[in-house]
């Protein structure tokens, strides 16, 4: 996030490729948001009666207490359909005026693809001024409401020594679960910060398709999917996540099982920290109630219960409680951990990835 309009193009080609099929036509009138004052907004969001989000479960970033939150404050029931940030713009775009959804959360590259895609209602919040103009689009089309940085999250209960750095996963004798880099921004977070490990960046990622061709031919990586269900089942022995995933999937799975022992770390020789936005459907039937949602999610309470998902805030005036702080990796871990330094190059990166990935890696997997 440094340059950090996020200007650009960042999986504009995958996403574009999912958008086969998109109908222009028939375009329902849009409301004008930014027009109306909160207030408003909540009365006509009662009658909404309720929003239909994508990406945003209840597992990931403390969402489900959000949503609780929303509909005891507002009326508003919830629901949920998982699915990565291209699939999100491919849906919103797809369906058109037959829209079944009101808002995504999406990777922070992807907010203004979906802008560029003409899939997103503008709506810019009463805590405007309290989001950095980084992490927003200049009319609100897509907002940052919070950060992760990558980590690694490992079950102590098959591997004696857990890695603190991807030189240690290298030489490890271990299986490392990244996930489908094809498509997910945690995965492509995963590659960049192995790529910086090993004297890459965003315009030079083939150190980290290295590292990761090197544990394909050793029988050593899992693409599979990094679910909590996964891990809790002992099929993981070392995930890449966000810390508020590695943090939260830990807690989850050690109140089920106190016998559970998983250690989460900040790779200490690269680690890229990212953003995810809100997106509100363009085509909704309900948009009052998806502009309550991203409102209640920038509001003090939203910003804490993502705090208390182990996610960073994007609003650094928020007082986050003692015990809040407390559950979240101390500030030394995080001493190497960087933004995006040069969109561009790293927008150019990732549109050649699907190809480069299965080319350079997957070829290779035993």
């Amino acid at each position: 996030m440094n340059s950090k309009i996020l200007r650009g193009s960042l999986c504009a080609a995958l996403a574009c490729s999912l958008l086969a099929g998109c109908a222009e036509e028939g375009q329902t009138e849009t409301v004008d948001l930014n027009a109306m004052s909160f207030d408003e907004i909540a009365e006509k969001a009662k009658e909404d009666g309720e929003v239909n989000s994508v990406g945003m479960p209840d597992t990931w970033a403390n969402w489900g207490e959000t949503w609780t939150e929303i509909e005891e404050k507002y009326g508003i029931k919830h629901t949920d359909t998982d699915m990565s940030s291209a699939e999100e713009i491919a849906l919103f775009a797809n369906e058109a005026n037959d829209a079944t959804k009101e808002i995504g959360d999406v990777g922070q590259s992807f907010g203004p693809v979906a802008e560029e895609q003409g899939v997103t209602l503008p709506y810019k919040t009463s805590y405007w001024d309290s989001v950095p103009d980084w992490a927003k689009d200049d009319d609100g089309d897509w907002i940052i409401g919070y950060y992760g940085t990558i980590t690694f999250i490992t079950n102590k209960n098959l591997v004696e020594e857990a890695p603190t750095s991807w030189q240690d996963v290298l030489e490890g004798d271990y299986t490392l679960t990244i996930g489908d880099v094809s498509v997910a921004t945690q995965a492509q977070s995963g590659l960049l910060s192995a790529a910086i490990a090993f004297g890459g960046d965003e315009s030079n990622i083939q150190p980290g398709l290295d590292f990761f061709k090197t544990l394909a031919e050793e029988g050593r990586l899992d693409m599979g999917d990094t679910s909590v269900a996964r891990l809790e089942k002992g099929e993981i022995e070392v995930a890449v996540l966000w810390d508020y995933n590695s943090l939260g999937y830990r807690s989850q799975i050690m109140e089920n099982n106190p016998d559970a022992n998983f250690e989460v770390s900040v790779p200490s020789d690269g680690a890229i920290q990212s953003g995810y936005c809100t997106i509100i459907n363009k085509y909704t039937k309900r948009p009052y109630a998806a502009a309550v949602a991203r409102e209640f999610i920038l509001s003090d309470e939203g910003q804490i219960n993502l705090a208390k998902g182990y996610a960073r805030p994007i609003r650094d005036d928020v007082e986050l409680p003692e015990d809040v702080k407390a559950n979240l990796l101390p500030d030394d871990q995080y001493t190497n951990a960087r933004f995006i330094e040069d969109q561009e190059a790293w927008d150019k990166a990732v549109a050649d990835l699907s190809s480069s990935w299965q080319e350079e890696v997957v070829a290779y997997a035993q």
